[in-house]
């Protein structure tokens, strides 16, 4: 249990005793904010485990270990993600930010994961957050992740994301133990409370290693042999099934202090094969807002913009997605998303993530990472994702040169600025 007693998480407290320490002095505000919930930061280590190589890439196969009968009912809504820590960054600090670093903040990358000298860089350099991939432990196992946050130049911590869905796709199952996929919670006969606590101790197991951001849970929609990109990774072909049991284990990793990440939209379900490998095209929009935007649509409902993430994937749309642009790329699909309106939604003002944008021939066979970043970011995603950590330099200056010359509005920049601090739940004030 963390005290509101004004000292905050591992992020703010980063903030006060880093850069806005000898930037903001005496204007740093510390007056409580409005309580909430205690934040999770404070949970026990755990033991660590493999990762994979890149977001939402499939792995192998896993046993299922099932929670006792006795667990509670999940909340018939989403919980709010961790209640930001009492006291405030003033916004207008993020503004005064160099450019470069403000640009930072909107790029994860992927880092080596046997050991903690890659990551340490890519930090250094001033990245908001990073991609546990590939099936190496030393990272996990050094610590080093837990301490990201004090080496941040900005100041405002640092996003560190795994792919842990269960089943073909986990990252942590070596050292924890495997998790069963998707289909297989649902097929056992497993509950939706069941479901929850078993993405509670996962993301607790996640947080021990100083994970924040999962990708997951996988929210599509599908009836696919379990062995095809999604297949199992898919709780039912049935959207109300996908709902209830997605959002149970979104509640599961909120209550961890896991920010979860609902994944693909606008549906990769019903789609004509693996974005891995090559361009991919789902059904038309009428029938996507029949079935595969019918769990996004209930769970973007009942989030809070902080507590909850959306990942946009590599899918070309007929109805919505501009010629010759995945969905990922696209303003009118992410357009889609942040309104709401055309499939029946609230605004969504939570993180938007790109799906990987070097190591998915989706992507890949037609952009160079850094026109993918730039062209990710300017179709509205707030995350630009990508697996090759030595790109990080030349993407930044492509980024900043967009900016300079227009391509990239500096207003966009920093409305997705502000929406990745917060969801770092780095509390801000006027």
């Amino acid at each position: 249990m963390v005290k509101t007693d004004c000292t905050g998480s591992r992020a703010f407290r980063s903030v006060r005793r880093g850069l806005l320490a000898g930037v903001l002095g005496a204007t740093m505000v510390v007056g409580c904010s409005s309580p909430g919930p205690p934040p999770s930061a404070a949970l026990p280590p755990a033991s660590a485990a493999p990762s994979s190589p890149g977001p939402s890439e499939p792995t192998g196969p896993t046993t299922a270990p099932v929670p006792g009968p006795s667990s509670p009912e999940p909340p018939t809504t989403s919980v709010p993600a961790a209640a930001p820590v009492p006291g405030c960054v003033p916004t207008d600090y993020l503004a005064t930010l160099p450019l470069r670093q403000q640009l930072g903040q909107l790029l994860m990358v992927g880092v080596d994961s046997s050991g903690p000298g890659q990551v340490t860089d890519v930090v250094r350099q001033g990245v908001g957050g990073v991609f546990v991939g590939g099936n190496a432990t030393g990272l996990l196992t050094s610590g080093a992740l837990s301490r990201l946050d004090a080496q941040s130049p900005a100041g405002l911590g640092v996003m560190v994301a795994a792919d842990e869905e269960g089943g073909r796709v986990q990252r942590i199952d070596a050292l924890d133990g495997s998790i069963p996929s998707a289909r297989a919670m649902v097929q056992s006969g497993m509950s939706p409370a069941q479901v929850r606590q078993l993405a509670l101790t996962r993301g607790q197991q996640l947080r021990g290693y100083g994970i924040t951001v999962d990708f997951a849970p996988d929210t599509d929609v599908s009836a696919q042999a379990s062995t095809t990109v999604i297949g199992d990774r898919s709780f039912s072909p049935d959207p109300q099934v996908v709902t209830s049991y997605a959002r149970a284990f979104a509640d599961g990793l909120r209550a961890a202090g896991v920010l979860p990440v609902l994944k693909h939209f606008p549906g990769h379900g019903a789609s004509s094969g693996d974005s891995h490998r090559g361009t991919v095209t789902t059904p038309a929009l009428p029938a996507l807002q029949q079935r595969d935007l019918v769990p996004f649509r209930a769970l973007v409902a009942e989030s809070s913009p902080a507590g909850t993430g959306v990942m946009v994937g590599h899918l070309a749309v007929p109805g919505l997605t501009e010629p010759g642009l995945p969905a990922s790329l696209s303003p009118a699909a992410v357009g889609l998303l942040r309104a709401g309106s055309g499939y029946g939604a609230p605004p969504f003002e939570g993180v938007v993530f790109s799906d990987d944008l070097a190591g998915m021939a989706a992507i890949s066979d037609r952009f160079d990472v850094r026109e993918a970043s730039l062209r990710a970011l300017r179709a509205g995603s707030d995350v630009a994702v990508f697996i090759t950590a030595t790109r990080l330099p030349a993407v930044l200056d492509y980024l900043e040169a967009a900016v300079a010359d227009g391509r990239l509005p500096a207003a966009q920049v920093q409305q997705s600025l502000r929406r990745v601090v917060l969801a770092k739940q780095v509390p801000l004030c006027a």
